[in-house]
């Protein structure tokens, strides 16, 4: 079921252009590069406007410079060989064992 959480109402300007409330905007991350809104007509005549942005919101976290560091850190890494393969759980927790006992 779809609950309102805020109702806005909007003006239709001469163009066909809207303007979303800024509050509305930079709660759904809308003021960011990037971000497009999908307009989805329904058959009862209901028009909804749904928020896409290029990296979701819960994602964004992968993509800041810090974690991006790390990400070439790790590669870095992989690339150099300096990474050890093990076969499941187990043989993890045995890898790890004999590293902190070395």
């Amino acid at each position: 079921m779809l609950h309102c959480v805020k109702t806005h109402f909007v003006t239709l300007q001469a163009r066909g252009t809207i303007a979303l409330p800024v509050d509305l905007r930079k709660r759904l991350h809308l003021d960011e590069p990037g971000a497009q809104v999908q307009i989805v007509e329904q058959e009862d005549g209901r028009i909804e406007l749904r928020p896409v942005l290029p990296v979701p919101a819960n994602q964004r976290w992968f993509w800041t410079e810090r974690w991006q560091a790390m990400e070439r850190e790790v590669d870095e890494h992989v690339a150099a060989g300096r990474v050890t393969v093990v076969d499941g759980p187990d043989a993890l927790f045995e890898h790890l064992a004999k590293s902190l006992t070395s």
